[in-house]
């Protein structure tokens, strides 16, 4: 570039001086440093991911986030073409991954698989190691899906109004699970519990699974469970199911009444699964995370195995979900302050 530089200056016959050739070249070092600087910028941007990525979820294996997920990460990692690491960190209704989360690198290589109960613990934990809305970026939505309340067989109930009457006679005697303290099925409950009178003595579990088995053995009466884990053990009659928390009725389970028809009006509650990272990672990944869940859940194979699940997919976009989650704990706030629900 001096060169060129002097050159022209050779021709106009105008001397060249040291100061003009300081500057010339101070120039060139200025741009040489820029370039240095926002070559590797650039590159990472365009490299990620260079390795696999860890996406955390909160509840072990076997429960419904986690069947769902599961599938999720797998496709993902297809996309991405790299391996996405599904790590189960169970406890604290899921608050412990979401922590851990919430303090890792924000490079894109940890993410968190959450559900509706990250709406819900906002306003009903008392005390958390971090804020959903100040520390996790949302990257997307991948599904969505009701609750299904079983009950085990043995219990002389066949509908959701002979079991507000039982629970009602036999106030706190009858018993029913959750996956853990804040979680979205124990949220379903305790709406359920507030708009009908049937007082149930609540248990936490560590995870969806177990609480399943325990109802199946006749230790837990009643338990809203995600579909995708209750349908195969309400199909093999192991467990009866009465209804569906959504506003409509289940495509894989139309027999199945909503907890609206049941009798229970304006009852009506999701469970929705979404992924996120630490706040600040840069938006050129979380758009590159983005646009891969988009095409997830767009997917033909997912589409159908989700169905067969008995969940949604349900896609929303990083702003879309980031829009929702606000929505989402204002609703749940409201909710969870009327009916007094208070974790430590």
């Amino acid at each position: 570039m001096c060169g060129r530089w002097n050159e022209a200056r050779r021709r106009s016959a105008a001397p060249v001086g040291a100061k003009d050739m300081r500057h010339c070249y101070s120039l060139a070092g200025a741009i040489g440093i820029i370039g240095a600087v926002a070559f590797p910028i650039a590159v990472q941007a365009q490299a990620y991911p260079a390795k696999s990525v860890r996406m955390i979820i909160g509840f072990p294996a076997g429960s419904s986030s986690d069947v769902v997920g599961r599938l999720v990460a797998q496709k993902l990692g297809e996309g991405l073409g790299q391996t996405v690491v599904f790590e189960n960190r169970p406890g604290a209704g899921a608050n412990i991954a979401a922590e851990v989360v919430a303090k890792s690198p924000p490079d894109g290589y940890t993410a968190l698989y959450a559900n509706t109960g990250i709406a819900v613990a906002i306003s009903a934990y008392q005390k958390l190691g971090y804020d959903v809305l100040r520390d996790l970026a949302a990257v997307g939505q991948a599904a969505a899906g009701p609750h299904l309340l079983i009950v085990n067989p043995s219990l002389p109930v066949k509908s959701v109004k002979e079991l507000v009457v039982l629970a009602k006679s036999r106030p706190h005697e009858m018993n029913v699970a959750s996956s853990g303290a804040g979680n979205s099925d124990h949220f379903a409950y305790e709406l359920f519990r507030s708009m009908t009178g049937a007082e149930m003595t609540h248990v936490a579990y560590k995870g969806g699974g177990q609480a399943t088995v325990d109802v199946i053995s006749g230790q837990m009466s009643a338990y809203f469970s995600g579909m995708a884990q209750a349908l195969p053990h309400v199909r093999a009659g192991r467990v009866r199911a009465l209804a569906v928390t959504g506003g409509k009725r289940s495509a894989i389970a139309p027999e199945l009444p909503t907890m609206i028809e049941a009798g229970v009006p304006g009852y009506e509650h999701l469970l929705w699964n979404a992924v996120f990272v630490p706040a600040a990672t840069p938006r050129e990944v979380i758009r590159r995370l983005d646009a891969e869940l988009v095409k997830v859940v767009s997917a033909p194979d997912i589409r159908e195995r989700f169905a067969a699940l008995g969940v949604e997919p349900q896609s929303r976009t990083s702003e879309q979900m980031a829009a929702y989650l606000k929505s989402e704990i204002d609703k749940y706030g409201k909710i969870v302050r009327a009916i007094g629900l208070k974790i430590d």
